[in-house]
């Protein structure tokens, strides 16, 4: 048998070796003669023996090659640990460091202010990736948000509006508006390195508002309007939304202004037995499903090459608004986000 270094053969077979190195020890064989059949050099065959001696067979168990895992990192585990803690707890302005976001020359900050360990840049990201942290772009949370009453609405509000409608057979809409422009520029586009695209607009664009609401089987309910929501608009919007419709509607809207006025107040009290108002908690757009619809209509719209033609924006949204009244599966599909995952069990008497 060839002779190899021993730090060249896989743990298993190495374990096997050593096996045979003592068995064939035990039957009165010499070192040197061993050492010719299992292949490796006579000095390393006396070094099992005497583990042998000393440890039995336990002492013959072979260990991964190379360093043991976690040695020679600078910091040790109980470090590693604390501040993976502290940056999946905190952000970086609330520990008054001079950073939005957890990036790696914050982590690094954080280290040498709490450990007196001044860390490489590419090392800090590779304790970063060890950690299971992935660079990402954030969501943007206004500072006025309430965390406590988002609770309570995950918790406590929305489950109680979801078994009130259940009981009263209505089905549960989500409602938002959005306003679109012609010359918003959005996505991407490939051009030469150093030259960048262009893509033509007009110079006066052209606008217009939406508002929609959508449901967690898919269903879309959508109206185009000019100018500034008011209640007029909104008043004329829920009379379209119930109309012709056997059961009642649920609406779930965020807290702009209009939404609370006395005269929509007014219409939704004197149609009580057709339609409720609830209302999410304050900047909380992440928990409005209908937000996913407004940026799907924006993004398919943003595909789409500019045309000089009056009318041109508001027709290519209705196509686009009336294929995804088309396919409920696809609008369903916004439910699966995380943060609006709590609205995505169905009602099953609902209409």
């Amino acid at each position: 048998m060839d002779m190899r270094d021993a730090r060249t053969i896989g743990p298993k077979a190495l374990e096997e070796r050593r096996h045979q190195a003592v068995a064939l020890f035990r039957k009165g064989m010499k070192r040197i003669e061993i050492a010719e059949v299992v292949g490796v050099h006579r000095n390393t065959v006396g070094q099992w023996i005497r583990a042998w001696r000393r440890g039995g067979s336990k002492a013959l168990r072979a260990k991964a090659p190379g360093r043991p895992v976690g040695s020679g990192r600078r910091l040790m585990g109980y470090e590693a640990a604390a501040i993976k803690r502290i940056i999946t707890d905190n952000t970086p302005d609330q520990l008054k460091f001079p950073f939005a976001l957890w990036t790696r020359d914050a982590v690094r900050l954080l280290i040498k202010e709490k450990y007196a360990i001044n860390m490489p840049v590419r090392t800090m990201g590779e304790y970063l990736k060890r950690w299971g942290f992935t660079p990402q772009k954030p969501v943007r949370r206004a500072y006025e948000r309430s965390e406590p009453a988002v609770r309570r609405w995950l918790e406590e509000q929305y489950p109680a509006i979801r078994k009130a409608a259940k009981e009263q057979g209505a089905e549960i809409h989500w409602g938002d508006e959005t306003g679109l422009r012609s010359d918003d520029v959005t996505g991407r586009g490939f051009s030469p390195a150093g030259k960048t695209p262009v893509r033509r607009v007009k110079g006066t664009p052209e606008k217009i508002n939406m508002v929609s609401t959508i449901t967690n089987r898919g269903k879309v309910r959508f109206m185009f309007y000019r100018g500034s929501m008011c209640a007029k608009t909104l008043n004329d919007f829920l009379r379209r939304l119930v109309k012709d419709v056997d059961h009642k509607i649920f609406l779930i809207l965020d807290n702009l202004a209009v939404h609370h006025c006395g005269k929509v107040k007014e219409w939704v009290e004197a149609h009580k037995d057709r339609i409720a108002v609830f209302y999410l908690p304050s900047y909380s757009p992440d928990l409005n499903p209908d937000e996913y619809l407004n940026s799907d209509l924006k993004s398919n719209l943003s595909r789409q090459p500019e045309t000089r033609r009056k009318g041109a924006l508001e027709k290519s949204a209705r196509s686009h608004m009336r294929r995804l009244q088309r396919r409920p599966g696809h609008v369903r599909n916004y439910f699966n986000a995380k943060s609006i995952r709590y609205a995505a069990e169905p009602i099953e008497n609902a209409s």
